[in-house]
């Protein structure tokens, strides 16, 4: 299993599904397990609650791809 996280300051906000949008400063992460099923978490810098980003099933063809998934994920929730 592969955690990665990222700090961005998301302005327009970022819809989670349990509280609706949330913005400011987030911390992303993203879990990758052997099989390539990714699981997308956000919260508010310090805070201890989590929330998952919409959808589901996120499947990635090659576990290997985990990194450059994240980082584009955070920069493309980090633009205004």
């Amino acid at each position: 299993m592969d955690k990665k996280s990222s700090t961005f300051t998301a302005t327009h906000g970022v819809m989670t599904s349990e509280v609706g949008v949330i913005s400011g400063e987030l911390q992303l992460r993203t879990t990758c397990d052997d099989n390539g099923v990714l699981t997308l978490e956000i919260t508010y810098v310090g805070a201890e609650e989590w929330y998952t980003l919409p959808g589901d099933n996120y499947q990635l063809h090659d576990p290997r791809d985990h990194e450059v998934i994240h980082l584009m994920l955070a920069k493309v929730l980090e633009r205004p």
